[in-house]
Formats: structure tokens, C-alpha cells, sequence
């Protein structure tokens, strides 16, 4: 019988804590694995091998507070079931030089323009367009693994694609 009643605390104990993990993490903040180049080398530097893993904050979420050069966690406006990371180098009303300073793109409300950091080996805006806010899953504030990267991820706005039109 203490066997049982030693088996029922534990059985409470781990679903409590189960249930506080996930309400954190769906609603305040989530650590996020980042695989791949596209953000190197703010993510992952092409000379590692280890895959860097990111605070992620979702207080971010509730009026969709992003900045210009915050790095975000988005599902692919492609492929619902994948998650990218990028960072917003445009949001709604912002004029956007794509290509060149003749071609610019007005960003829609509701939208904003992501691209990864190693343009070379990233799929991002200038491929399917302006992202709706609504796919965003949080902000990526810190690298908290490997030990040796751990730092804050700093906002870079590359302010040299805005135009100036109105």
C-alpha cells in the first residue's frame, strides 16, 4: 500500500510539472532547435557541425510587437508543418528595394519581409513573398546551446534596403 501511495505522489508531481512545462513554453517561452545555414552566422557558423538551439519569447505574440532585424520563429508560408527562422527586414507600409533600387515592394498590412542572414542558403521573402504575422511562433532573444555560443541575439537592421516612399 506505501508503494502505491508512493507511486501516486510521483504520478502527481511529474503531471503537474508536465503541465506547467507546456504552459509555459506555449505561452511565455520555448527552447527552439535551429538546423541548417541560413542564418550563419548569427545560427549554426558553417565551419560547426552542432546545431545552435534559441530562446524563443512569445510575449511578442500578443499585439505582434516585432522590429525591424528581430530574428523570428515563423511556419513556412509554404509548408505549414515546417518552422524557419529569419530575420524581419521589413514590416507593414515599409517600401522594400528587392532586387535592385527600381524594383521596391510596398510590405501589406498585416505582413512583414523576412530574409535569412547567408542570403546564399536561405528560402525567405525573396522567395514566397511577404510573411503574414499571424505564422509567427515567437522572437528569438538568446542562443543557449552549444555552451560556448551562448549569448544574446543582437538586432541588426539593415536599413540600406528601405526606401523612402510614402
Amino acid at each position: 500500500m506505501a508503494f502505491m501511495k508512493l507511486l501516486w505522489d510521483i504520478t502527481k508531481k511529474c503531471f503537474t510539472v508536465g503541465l506547467i512545462s507546456v504552459t509555459i513554453s506555449d505561452r511565455y517561452a520555448c527552447l527552439t532547435p535551429i538546423s541548417g545555414h541560413s542564418m550563419s552566422p548569427t545560427f549554426n557558423p558553417v565551419d560547426s557541425n552542432i546545431n545552435d538551439f534559441a530562446l524563443v519569447e512569445k510575449f511578442c505574440l500578443k499585439k505582434y510587437n516585432f522590429s525591424h532585424g528581430d530574428v523570428i520563429v515563423f511556419f513556412s508560408p509554404t509548408n505549414h508543418k515546417e518552422k524557419l527562422v529569419k530575420r524581419i527586414v521589413a514590416m507593414p507600409g515599409d517600401w522594400l528595394s528587392v532586387s535592385n533600387p527600381f524594383d521596391t515592394v510596398k510590405i501589406p498590412p498585416g505582413h512583414c519581409w523576412v530574409e535569412g542572414d547567408n542570403s546564399a542558403a536561405s528560402a525567405d521573402s525573396r522567395s514566397f513573398g511577404p510573411v503574414p504575422l499571424g505564422l509567427a511562433q515567437g522572437r528569438v532573444t538568446h542562443v543557449l546551446w552549444p555552451p560556448q555560443r551562448m549569448r544574446k541575439v543582437e538586432r541588426v537592421v539593415p536599413q540600406h534596403r528601405l526606401s523612402m516612399f510614402s
